[in-house]
C-alpha cells in the first residue's frame, strides 16, 4: 500500500487535497498528526490550543508509529512543514512518498493574516518546507512538488499527473467531495476550514496576487518568495 506524506504550509490547498484523496474508496487520510506535539513544544497560543492538545497524541514517537504501521488501504497524510520541529525524528520520512505542496507566498500571507496576527516566516512553513525538501534530495530521494495554482487551474490533468508520479491510478472521485468536511478533520476545523467546508470540489483559478498592505507582510514576502521560487523550479509541469 502507498503512503503519501503531503508537506504544505498553512492556507494552501492542503485541506481540499486531503478531501480529494479522502473521497477515494481505497484511501485513509489523517489531518496534521504532529499539531499537538508542535503546540506542546512551542507553547504557541493558537486558536483552540487546548482542544488540539486534548485531541491528539503529543508524543512525536507515538505519532510516527501511527504513520508507519501497516494498514489495509493507501494512506494520505496531510502535514504542516512548520510542525516538524527539531524534536521530531525524520528517518520515518524514508518510508513514505513525499510530496511538497506549494503556493505563492503573497496568497499565503494574506490568507493567514486574516486568521492569525503577529506571525513570521517560521509560522508559514516556507523555510521548513525547503529544509525538508533539500534533506530528502541529499539522501538521494526525489520528492515531488506540485503547485496549488496548477491544481486549481486544471484539477483533473494535474491530479492525473500527480497520481501517475505516485504510481497510482487516477480516480474521478478525487474531483469532488461531500459538503461539510471529512470525518478525519482535526478538531481545529471549526476555526480554519470554513471555506472548504462549504465546497464540494476545487475552486477555480485565483485572480491577481493580493496587495500586502503592511510593511511587515511585505518584508515577510521578500523572505518567502525566493524559497517558493526554488521549490517551484522542481514542480510537476501543467
Amino acid at each position: 500500500m502507498t503512503k503519501i506524506a503531503m508537506w504544505s504550509g498553512p492556507r494552501n490547498l492542503s485541506t481540499a487535497l486531503m478531501y480529494s484523496f479522502g473521497n477515494r474508496a481505497d484511501f485513509a487520510v489523517v489531518d496534521e498528526p504532529f499539531y499537538a506535539h508542535y503546540l506542546r513544544e512551542t507553547g504557541l497560543a493558537h486558536p483552540m490550543r487546548e482542544e488540539v492538545l486534548a485531541s491528539q497524541p503529543q508524543d512525536a514517537d507515538q505519532v510516527i508509529q501511527s504513520l508507519t504501521n501497516p494498514i489495509s488501504k493507501h494512506f494520505y497524510q496531510k502535514h504542516m512543514c512548520q510542525h516538524m520541529l527539531p524534536s521530531v525524528p525524520r528517518d520515518w520520512m524514508n518510508t513514505v512518498k513525499n510530496v511538497f505542496l506549494i503556493r505563492h507566498p503573497a496568497r499565503v500571507i494574506a490568507s493567514f493574516g486574516a486568521k492569525y496576527e503577529d506571525f513570521g516566516l517560521a509560522d508559514i512553513g516556507f523555510s521548513q518546507q525547503l529544509e525538508l525538501f533539500e534533506m530528502l534530495r541529499a539522501e538521494s530521494h526525489t520528492p515531488l512538488v506540485i503547485d496549488s495554482a496548477d491544481i486549481r487551474e486544471e484539477p483533473e490533468p494535474m491530479l492525473t499527473k500527480l497520481c501517475t508520479a505516485l504510481d497510482l491510478s487516477f480516480d474521478p472521485a478525487m474531483l469532488s467531495w461531500p459538503k461539510g468536511g471529512h470525518p478525519s478533520d482535526g478538531v481545529w476545523a471549526a476555526h480554519w476550514y470554513n471555506a472548504v467546508h462549504s465546497s464540494t470540489g476545487f475552486a477555480g483559478p485565483e485572480g491577481p496576487l493580493p496587495v500586502l498592505e503592511t510593511e511587515a507582510q511585505q518584508e515577510l514576502l521578500a523572505k518567502a518568495l525566493p524559497i517558493y521560487e526554488r521549490l517551484a523550479a522542481h514542480k510537476l509541469a501543467p
